[in-house]
């Protein structure tokens, strides 16, 4: 662990670097971003980061880190929870967005484990933070597998029962282009959720055969067409870990598996913000559906003392030809 900077209210930022099995990766303690990962024999980062703190502060707040405890968009910024109903601060349109301005994204975790292929991160969020109930505590144990694998188990716990969805929000480029073109992109789902103007989940569960949102098959992606902001529907439940997604370009193939029964998948067309160019990396969130409480068949994400929230998600990297 390195320092790397210090925040605007003092508390110092560090690095964390992990290494072996093919892969090497920078962590910080703000957020717990994932900043850099690097597969042996291949220079470029294959996510997109930033050297400077300030980044992480305005446009490139979201990249890399884990978003919590509730990721996405929460419509009308409230919920009901056990017949109480809870307000939040609206910071997207009429919704509430990442949780709002206390999200885990802007915490600096405490490291918990350390080693040279693995570290443990968690961060306190106490009852009533940005509205949501609960003493509650999150846990990110980052590690690298063999073959080159990166894989993140996220558990969280709770005192007073409350909404849990975290996601690690990391933007990949996987060819080093400025943009996501010629990259191409399979997603193992069957049915998508449709959304209003708002970016909000119309409730209708559509399926993806035949129509834009299909990449059951590996499709090339083109910035735009189709726009891509939606959750991919992967099953009704949590399961046991799985493939369900493959993302392809520059000679090296990311195949990514989850257990949880949604993935968000997002063009970054707004990445120009950054100073990057628009649709400079995918972004890719394997999560629980989006707005859930007020979509009785969507999946929950309630949790309460007695039933924790875990989630596991592993990036798979290999080299699909010979690098220069």
């Amino acid at each position: 662990m390195t320092p790397f900077a210090t925040d605007g209210t003092g508390n110092s930022v560090h690095r964390l670097t992990l290494a072996g099995h093919g892969l090497s990766v920078d962590l910080l303690t703000r957020g717990s971003i994932l900043r850099a990962l690097r597969l042996d024999g291949l220079e470029r980062n294959l996510t997109l980061g930033s050297d400077d703190l300030a980044d992480y502060d305005g446009a490139m707040k979201y990249f890399g880190a884990i978003i919590g405890p509730v990721a996405n968009r929460l419509a009308g910024a409230r919920a009901t929870i056990d017949g109480a109903e809870y307000r939040f601060s609206a910071n997207h349109h009429r919704a509430v967005l990442h949780s709002g301005r206390h999200g885990t994204q802007f915490r600096i975790w405490d490291v918990i484990e350390e080693s040279a292929d693995a570290t443990t991160l968690a961060v306190d969020l106490p009852d009533g933070m940005d509205g949501f109930p609960g003493n509650r505590r999150i846990i990110a144990r980052w590690s690298l597998q063999p073959p080159a694998t990166l894989r993140l188990e996220l558990t969280a716990t709770t005192d007073e029962p409350t909404l849990m969805n975290p996601v690690n929000h990391s933007y990949w480029n996987l060819t080093g282009r400025p943009d996501i073109t010629g990259h191409r992109l399979r997603v193992a789902a069957e049915h998508w959720l449709p959304t209003d103007s708002e970016s909000l989940p119309t409730g209708e569960i559509a399926p993806t055969a035949g129509g834009e949102m299909d990449f059951r098959a590996p499709r090339d992606l083109t910035p735009g067409a189709p726009p891509l902001d939606h959750n991919f529907c992967l099953s009704l439940e949590d399961t046991p870990l799985r493939e369900v997604m493959e993302l392809a370009g520059g000679g090296v193939t990311m195949r990514v598996a989850t257990t949880v029964p949604g993935l968000q998948i997002y063009d970054g067309r707004d990445s120009d913000a950054a100073g990057l160019a628009p649709y400079a990396g995918l972004a890719v969130e394997a999560q629980r559906w989006p707005d859930a409480p007020h979509h009785p068949a969507f999946p929950s994400f309630r949790i309460t003392p007695e039933a924790p929230f875990r989630q596991v998600t592993e990036w798979r990297f290999a080299r699909d030809e010979p690098l220069d």
